[in-house]
Parts: structure tokens; sequence; C-alpha cells
């Protein structure tokens, strides 16, 4: 006679879970695997037994997602589920800061873009850098720059005398708005026919419709903080004193979603 599944209303079935949010069935099991969620308590069949306290935990998951990305969610809810409530304030606060860099360095070149259009006027030096110089004030490589000339992004000139590359004001504006529209996720090419226009139109209104794209996911980005806040707030009201729940793990550490187990899908 095949077991049969709990019945007990305080309980709940991976799908039960699952459906709310669009998921399968096969996702939270990963997820609890993962320490995404708290380890369930299994039946005398051995089906687990999730309960409010997972729900809430799976509604923390996926509302951090949103705001704070798969890898740093992850890293989030495993430290609360291990009671290292410390850490995972620590990574939130690391995506805090980041979304705070971003801004900074938006409103920097929207400032750019003002000189650009001629709005403003700022005195700036008409004596190039190398691509050393470039590179760490935009805290990439200058390989990234070789890409982005070969891209079509950047055209620094040739020093005469020793051939290497030299940036003049232009182009270290260019780079700088290049560097902000790569971070707000758009491609190279997509950039590329971005500076071109500016500089062949002599207009802005493709560079200012990609800032104001990206002032918009800004925005989006720091309002999800605020609901992942609000949903781990909730998760952790129902652990003893706020401090987490204490799990132990059973097993090897898996960092992706793609889990394999001989234990029965239940």
């Amino acid at each position: 006679m095949a077991a049969s599944k709990p019945s007990n209303h305080r309980f709940r079935r991976p799908v039960d879970l699952a459906r709310r949010h669009g998921l399968c069935a096969q996702a939270v099991r990963n997820y609890e695997r993962a320490g995404f969620l708290p380890q369930a308590e299994r039946s005398p069949a051995g089906y687990r037994l999730f309960t409010d306290v997972h729900e809430r935990a799976l509604n923390a998951y996926l509302a951090l997602i949103a705001g704070h990305g798969y890898a740093a969610s992850g890293d989030i809810m495993r430290a609360v589920n291990q009671g290292r409530i410390d850490t995972a304030l620590r990574t939130i606060d690391h995506s805090h800061a980041l979304l705070q860099r971003d801004r900074e360095t938006l409103d920097a070149v929207e400032s750019a873009v003002a000189v650009l259009t001629g709005t403003q006027r700022r005195p700036q030096s008409s004596k190039p850098v190398p691509i050393s110089v470039l590179a760490h004030r935009l805290d990439v490589r200058p390989a990234t720059l070789r890409k982005w000339e070969r891209a079509g992004l950047l055209r620094p000139a040739r020093d005469p005398a020793t051939g290497y590359r030299s940036y003049s004001p232009a182009d270290v504006l260019d780079a700088e708005l290049a560097h902000l529209l790569r971070r707000g996720g758009y491609r190279l090419d997509h950039i590329a026919g971005v500076l071109g226009q500016v500089r062949e139109a002599g207009g802005s209104e493709p560079l200012a419709a990609a800032l104001r794209r990206w002032r918009e996911q800004l925005t989006g980005r720091g309002r999800a903080m605020l609901t992942g806040a609000a949903r781990l707030a909730e998760y952790l009201e129902c652990q003893p004193d706020g401090a987490g729940l204490l799990v132990g793990t059973t097993g090897p550490r898996h960092d992706g979603l793609s889990l394999s187990s001989s234990s029965p899908r239940r």
C-alpha cells in the first residue's frame, strides 16, 4: 500500500508553497537543500513538512532577489538560517553601498552630459592622458578600454613619439559615459550607437533616454530592497528573539540550484 501524504493543516507540501509564486515544487525542494529555507522536518513516510516559517522564508528569499540579486539573496538567507544575522546584515549593507555608488556615478555622468550639451561650462585641461590613468580613473583594466576601442566606443589618438594610446578630454568623457551605460547593462553595440549619435548629431536625446531608464532601474532596485527588507523582517519575527533559526547541515554545501539527491522527491 502506498504511503499517504501528510494531511495535517499545519503543514504544507512543496507544491503548496510553490504554487503561490508560480514555481515548481522541485524549486522549493532545491531552495531548502541550498539553505535558502530552513530544513523541514520529515513525516514517518519521508515527506517534507513545510510550515508557516518556511512560507515566510520563501517570501523573503524571492523578495530579496529583485533588489540584491540571486547570489547575495542566497547568502543572506543561508546566514539567517544558520543564525549568523550579522553576516546577513553585512551582505545587505554591501548591496546598499553598491546602489549608492551607482547613484553617485549616474549623478556624475549626468553632469558630464550637461557639459556635453553646453548647458554648463566646465573648465578642463586639454592635456591628454595615457591608458593607465584613464583605467585607474574608471576602476577598470586597460584591456577593457582596448575592448571598448575595438567595439567603436573610444577613438584614442596615438602618441607620435611612442605609439601609445592618448585619450583627449573628449575621449575621457566618452569613456565615462560608456562606463555608466555598461553598468546599466547595455551592450557594447548599443553604447557605440548612442555615443556615435551624440558625436555626429551633437544631440543628447539617445543618451538622456538611456540615463533616464538607468535612474528608473536604480529607483526600482531601491524600492525592491525595501520590500525585501520587509519580508525578511517578517521572517525574523517568527524566529526566537528574532535571532534566526539555527539549522544543522546534513550534507555537502551546494551553491547552485541544480541539485541531485538520492533521497525521494517528497
